[in-house]
């Protein structure tokens, strides 16, 4: 093997492992979120527990996928779409860790939660299996550089912004309703804002897939149905 494959080689492990990095990431903060959601609607304290213990290995992972990212764009140059997937590689991981945080805080607060028969947790299950879904395809689109399944994660949140939009309004309800309801919902009211940030930032990482993939930015406003992003 002469000295020039050689080199090729070990750039294109790099490049592999950062996919690995990113990969691994993705499958932990989905696992988070997962058992964030679990916690808050149907009262699991074990799952309740497992997510905030998730972050240090989120933390960990996003160190090593950056230095690994700054290490390959000091040393090997990269152009093209080596260069935006590496640039992209670079915010995606900050957008996975937050996602971490949020379902942190989504499980914390579900350990506070109590709630009362007369509160529904219908429209938040719904909200959180939204978004878990949308992270999942989110995660995938990044793992096979699905163009395609980019544009579909983009085009989903404006669905669980309107959930959001709803939850809200029906848990300020509750609240004129019946005072008692207040503690429970402002707890609510959180876990709901939290995962329409998690939505958000898998947007985010859809958006990242696309320019990774095929050098162009979505539009600023997403639309609200239909195909309307750039033709490759």
């Amino acid at each position: 093997m002469t000295e020039s494959t050689h080199t090729v080689k070990s750039y294109e492990q790099e490049l592999e492992h950062l996919g690995s990095l990113m990969a691994r990431m993705g499958g932990l903060v989905e696992r988070q979120t997962a058992q964030a959601v679990k916690a808050v609607v149907e009262g699991d304290e074990e799952a309740a527990l497992e997510a905030p213990e998730l972050d240090p290995e989120v933390d960990e992972l996003e160190r090593e996928a950056e230095a690994l990212a700054i290490r390959i764009l000091a040393l090997r140059s990269p152009m093209a779409v080596d260069l935006r997937t590496i640039v992209a590689a670079l915010k995606i991981t900050g957008d996975l860790e937050r996602i971490g945080d949020y379902a942190s805080s989504i499980a914390r607060r579900a350990m506070k939660l109590e709630t009362e028969g007369n509160i529904s947790l219908v429209g938040l299950r719904n909200m959180g299996h939204l978004v878990q879904n949308n992270l999942r395809r989110a995660i995938d689109a990044l793992t096979t550089k699905d163009r395609d399944g980019a544009v579909a994660v983009w085009q989903s949140d404006t669905a669980v912004d309107e959930l959001y939009t709803a939850m809200f309004r029906e848990l300020m309800t509750y609240m004129m309703e019946d005072p008692r309801n207040i503690g429970t919902c402002i707890h609510l009211l959180f876990v709901a804002k939290n995962l329409e940030r998690i939505g958000d930032h898998t947007t985010n990482i859809a958006e990242r897939v696309y320019y990774a993939v095929t050098g162009e930015m979505l539009p600023a406003v997403r639309p609200r149905g239909g195909r309307s992003y750039p033709a490759s």
